[in-house]
């Protein structure tokens, strides 16, 4: 799949989130935090009702840390009524209700254009210890143009001046995504030297992911049936829990740990089938994964990553290092965790809503499955006649 096309979708539905339920850390996780539990910390969310930022406000909150959540109000706006919630919108340059206010840490989980990052970091870069972007695995500038592994020193894409002087909205930001991210970060470092951490996650998954990016496909396998599975079954996968990337972020707010990482998964490497297994492991129904080649998903103009969610075509799979995230901490769940509670989750809180961006359709899968299992059959029947 062309680079611009992931690219594309990624910017798409970067902005678009919906909120996950809290889930108790499970004590196998306790490495995450320090053994003393840190004092009360006073904490500011930019965004903070969306998807990942929900998370991350009731972690926070379980900690017994105060947050403060400064937003347009538009976005789930009877959400944490209990919680101070301050009103502006950076798109207007609106930072009033900000001004003289003090916080040990701020959580940008919104900013997607330099100017407004710049403008947020500068009013804390006295008074705040750390500084929180959550940016993106899209900054890399080769990211997904071929087979490697590649780590934070990566060289990030780049956007001419006259490029972002056009950009003041998130809508605007789309095109250039990445490469607005990777300025994002630098306007945070050079207003707060030393107190940020700049994040990347990677496909970011769970209850509440309305991108239907991952929940596609435990959806579809719930389903039952024979299941069409895309190119390679030991394909490398990467994703991170929105849970597990929220409890990471207050660790390093916590820990006031600064510098770039990668957040995406996992421990060890995990391929097509481990999670497509998951899926099936989660549904009680009959289901028959049936793995096509690349090749045939090629010549059937089958595309990657929307059409099949997760599929990267081989010469395009970038593996993305996460040694760094780790070493300070950050752990992964079991994939069943996620599969399972992602389906508890679209079954009672998504309902019908079709999948308008992601998957293939049934009838449509139906006819590529016959025509692989029909393929199949030819060549058994040459071979045997030789």
């Amino acid at each position: 799949m062309p680079t611009s096309t992931r690219r594309s979708f990624l910017a798409s539905v970067a902005a678009a989130s919906a909120a996950a339920s809290a889930a108790a850390p499970l004590a196998a996780r306790s490495a995450l935090r320090a053994t003393t539990a840190p004092d009360p910390q006073k904490i500011l969310v930019l965004g903070g009702t969306g998807f990942l930022g929900p998370h991350f406000v009731r972690a926070a909150l379980a900690k017994g840390h105060t947050v403060t959540l400064f937003n347009r109000g538009k976005t789930n706006p009877g959400l944490f009524a209990d919680l101070e919630q301050l009103r502006g919108d950076r798109e207007k340059g609106d930072l009033q209700a900000l001004q003289g206010r003090q916080f040990d840490a701020v959580i940008d989980t919104s900013g997607y254009v330099p100017a407004h990052v710049e403008a947020t970091a500068k009013l804390f870069a006295e008074s705040a210890a750390h500084y929180q972007l959550i940016s993106s695995i899209s900054v890399y500038r080769a990211f997904g143009d071929k087979a490697e592994t590649i780590d934070e020193s990566a060289d990030v894409a780049e956007v001419g001046d006259e490029d972002v002087a056009k950009v003041s909205t998130i809508r605007q930001s789309m095109p250039f995504y990445g490469a607005l991210k990777a300025r994002c970060e630098a306007a945070a470092e050079a207003a707060m030297p030393g107190k940020v951490a700049n994040i990347r996650p990677g496909l970011i998954v769970g209850p509440g992911d309305n991108s239907d990016r991952f929940t596609w496909w435990p959806v579809r396998i719930d389903k039952g049936g024979e299941v069409l599975c895309p190119g390679d079954e030991d394909g490398q996968v990467q994703f991170v829990d929105v849970r597990d990337l929220a409890e990471w972020m207050l660790v390093c707010a916590e820990q006031r740990v600064a510098g770039v990482f990668n957040c995406t998964g996992f421990q060890g490497r995990v391929g097509m089938r481990d999670v497509l297994s998951a899926c099936k492991c989660a549904t009680s129904v009959a289901v028959t994964l049936t793995f096509v080649s690349e090749e045939f998903l090629r010549e059937n103009e089958v595309g990657a990553w929307m059409q099949m969610p997760l599929w990267i075509p081989r010469e395009g799979r970038t593996v993305v290092a996460n040694r760094r995230a780790i070493d300070k901490g950050l752990r992964f769940r079991p994939i069943a965790d996620t599969v399972r509670d992602t389906l508890h989750w679209a079954k009672t809180e998504r309902g019908d809503k079709p999948f308008a961006r992601t998957g293939i359709e049934a009838e449509r899968e139906q006819q590529l499955l016959a025509k692989w299992h029909s393929a199949a059959k030819s060549r058994a029947t040459g071979e045997a006649g030789k």
